[in-house]
């Protein structure tokens, strides 16, 4: 075996280059907690963000939703003041006899499709709402009246 000279070795007397090889590995890369650390935070955050926006959604479905029944409504009154007869127009027959736009919503915010109820004088346009289910307290009604809850 040969001896190292001090060139050879190296600081601290290690053979070639070995530090600077420890070095080298140890900031070459990050470490599986480092990774984990921040899949955490970007959860949380994540988290923070849904709770925060989720209500809006909903908020906004139902504004989307009283804003498209009232434009049914408004539809389905003028149809009915052009046509003597006591029908009551489908959303179907107001698009065919172009009366809404073909752009115009067909369904309400959670895709169940709009009741056009016609009494008297009076024009109803509803939806299920959010739970789409009809008869309960979150039904969408324009104009919106008061129901008695169903049993």
């Amino acid at each position: 075996m040969r001896a190292l000279s001090v060139e050879e070795s190296g600081p601290l007397g290690w053979g070639g280059d070995g530090p600077i090889r420890l070095r080298r590995a140890v900031s070459r890369g990050v470490t599986l907690i480092e990774v984990m650390i921040v899949v955490v935070i970007i959860g949380l955050i994540s988290g923070g963000v849904a709770v925060a926006v989720l209500p809006r959604l909903k908020e906004a479905g139902i504004k989307t939703t009283q804003t498209s029944a009232r434009e049914l409504r408004r539809a389905a009154e003028q149809w009915r003041g052009m046509h003597a007869s006591d029908q009551c127009p489908t959303i179907e027959v107001l698009r065919a006899d172009k009366a809404i736009d073909t752009a115009s919503k067909m369904t309400d915010a959670w895709d169940n499709p709009f009741k056009i109820i016609c009494e008297d004088d009076e024009t109803t346009v509803t939806s299920a709402g959010p739970d789409k289910k009809e008869g309960t307290a979150d039904d969408i009604r324009i104009p919106e009246t008061i129901v008695p809850s169903q049993k």
